[in-house]
């Protein structure tokens, strides 16, 4: 994405009335990443530093709302034991910048996906030290699922009463209005969703779109992480569906090749053992896993496909086709062989 400028004396300005960190200091602002639903930049001023999240300026208008969702769970988290970026500041008038922002601390750490499919040191050379990196991801969503979301004012964020049912209900529609093509499996695990719920439901505070993708960890060993990020899709629903999307496609064998292509998975433990670290931390039985499973692989297959049917000519987003197939297809196999009745 071509990078955007800020307009640094303005943003200074609210920061100042603000009373943030570093009054009167020249203001430096560096573009980080972005997309079509957010920038990111470096804020300096002085010693203090910090990143400025808001929508780019062609986003559509419902992104002002998503940004502000994202800060009430980042503000939420403060205080909490789950690994997050400090709650800076956030600026609901679009008059400073141009779209709402928020502000929120700088992380000195690395993300896995900045790392070319590898992982740094030592955890590239010492394949040993790698499994901390796994239990630490499970670790975190177990931490966000214990968040007293009630206390923490998160109410109105989302509504878990009939949550999986209208997961269900979502998606299909979803999926009806995007449909350019039969998949098979589809009916099977939407029937097998329908017929089945979880053994117990407790609400709670879930990120939506948990993976290595969305987390940040601290530099050298042993592995700890730093914080989780991109929380566009955060809100109050059942924290389990976080643990489903993780390990939908982790393997039991780590050292065969699986659907979690983006990381080396050599040397990492293997889906029950991590399911089983999430569950001892979290407090939550694991026993309905899965009906997690078969509900993320259903739902992650009708989310590609809306990019499948708008690739046109784009190689990245039409080798999504065999991708959700086989998601489908699993979902399926998985949901006429499961013990979970």
């Amino acid at each position: 994405m071509t990078e955007q400028q800020i307009d640094t004396a303005r943003l200074a300005e609210w920061m100042d009335g603000a009373a943030l960190p570093g009054k009167g200091e020249p203001l430096e602002a560096s573009f980080l990443s972005g997309g079509t639903q957010n920038v990111i930049y470096r804020i300096t001023r002085g010693e203090n530093v910090c990143v400025l999240r808001m929508p780019p300026a062609g986003a559509p208008p419902d992104r002002d709302k998503g940004i502000l969702r994202e800060w009430r769970i980042i503000e939420a988290l403060d205080g909490t034991d789950v690994p997050h970026t400090a709650a800076v500041g956030v600026c609901p008038d679009a008059s400073v910048l141009g779209r709402p922002f928020y502000l929120m601390g700088f992380v000195d750490g690395w993300s896995p996906m900045d790392q070319h499919g590898k992982w740094p040191e030592p955890f590239n050379s010492d394949i040993e030290a790698r499994a901390g990196l796994s239990y630490q991801l499970a670790e975190g969503i177990a931490l966000l699922s214990k968040v007293d979301w009630k206390a923490k004012g998160l109410d109105d964020l989302g509504r878990p009463d009939g949550f999986h049912e209208r997961q269900v209900d979502r998606w299909t529609a979803f999926f009806e209005r995007i449909k350019g093509r039969e998949i098979d499996g589809i009916d099977v695990a939407t029937q097998w969703l329908r017929n089945h719920r979880p053994l117990d439901f407790i609400p709670g505070l879930m990120h939506g779109d948990y993976q290595f993708a969305n987390v940040m960890y601290r530099h050298g060993a042993p592995a700890q992480m730093a914080a989780i990020v991109d929380w566009e899709m955060g809100t109050v629903g059942d924290p389990k569906l976080d643990l489903g999307w993780m390990v939908q496609s982790w393997p039991e064998d780590t050292d065969t090749s699986s659907a979690m292509s983006y990381v080396d998975m050599r040397g990492m433990p293997s889906r029950t053992a991590v399911v089983d670290h999430y569950a001892q931390v979290s407090g939550r039985q694991v026993d309905d896993l899965d009906y997690y499973l078969v509900l993320a692989k259903w739902k992650l297959a009708i989310v590609l496909e809306q990019g499948f049917q708008r690739a046109g000519d784009n190689e990245k987003l039409l080798a999504y086709g065999p991708v959700i197939t086989s998601l489908m297809q699993s979902a399926a196999d998985l949901a006429e062989s499961s013990d979970y009745r």
